[in-house]
């Protein structure tokens, strides 16, 4: 019997809630209206409250950030 040694790969969009895309949809579009500041700081709230109850959404968020920090002034 060969046992296939599991490794993490990225979240996938399925391993997180409905609301959780609601939400960071939502971000976006606060980042588009030219408030990326206050989508990041949003943002940045949902990771620290996510970390450690739900490590899916949080990577959503996390990558969220990453990608818009370069439109924070």
């Amino acid at each position: 019997m060969t046992m296939q040694a599991t490794t993490p790969t990225r979240t996938k969009l399925a391993d997180t809630t409905p609301l959780v895309g609601v939400l960071l949809t939502s971000l976006e579009a606060l980042a588009a209206a030219g408030k990326a500041d206050a989508a990041c700081r949003l943002a940045g709230k949902a990771c620290a409250e996510l970390r450690h109850s739900d490590p899916a959404a949080w990577q959503r968020f996390n990558v969220f950030l990453h990608r818009m920090i370069k439109h924070v002034s």
